[in-house]
């Protein structure tokens, strides 16, 4: 895989999810550490950048005023209500961890499931000629599987790394690792994705 036309983004490592203090943390508690989510996520990271691809950031944003003039329910709801990701807050920052360095990218508008959805980040990858595009982050089965569907339908070749993901129980993350990202092609792990990049 060309690293220069490769592109990791990971999805919503943010002190809400992957913080002890976080306000969803226990929901993904047990798959974090089961996982070891953040460890991973960080190994992959510092290969991505060694490499050369283009990492982007997808970090969720609350946004009250818009959810407000839309029909929000179920999980979006859920989040409205607790405040959680809410811009300006500790909750909605980056885990230190994973903190975005120069010319790395941070989506912005992220206020729904797909990091698609609402911001320019199509546009972000044709600018800059991505043609692989590798998923990590939280949850699996939800904003990782709608941002990888998204991806797919744009022609990319998408990847998700099982070991870089987390949702709130094994059986659903197993679910969507065996049943689901193999329809997109490879299920790699951290080390040979990054073995695979030239």
């Amino acid at each position: 895989m060309n690293a220069k036309e490769t592109a990791v983004i990971f999805i919503e490592f943010q002190n809400d999810f992957c913080h002890p203090n976080g306000l969803l943390y226990d929901t993904v508690r047990g798959e974090l550490a089961r996982l070891g989510t953040v460890a991973n996520a960080q190994r992959l990271l510092a290969g991505a950048r060694r490499a050369g691809c283009q990492v982007i950031h997808a970090p969720f944003t609350l946004d009250r005023a818009w959810c407000e003039t839309q029909n929000v329910q179920g999980l979006l709801k859920d989040v409205y209500d607790g405040n959680v990701f809410a811009p300006g807050t500790w909750g909605h920052e980056i885990i230190d961890e994973l903190k975005p360095i120069d010319g790395e990218v941070i989506v912005e508008g992220k206020r729904s499931l797909s990091a698609f959805t609402h911001t320019n980040l199509a546009d972000i990858l044709r600018f800059a000629g991505i043609r692989n595009f590798i998923v990590t982050g939280q949850l699996t089965n939800i904003c990782a599987q709608a941002t990888a569907w998204s991806a797919y339908d744009l022609g990319l070749t998408v990847r998700m790394i099982p070991e870089a993901c987390a949702s709130a129980a094994p059986e659903i993350h197993e679910f969507v690792m065996s049943q689901v990202a193999p329809l997109f092609g490879e299920v790699p792990t951290v080390d040979s994705f990054l073995a695979s990049l030239s």
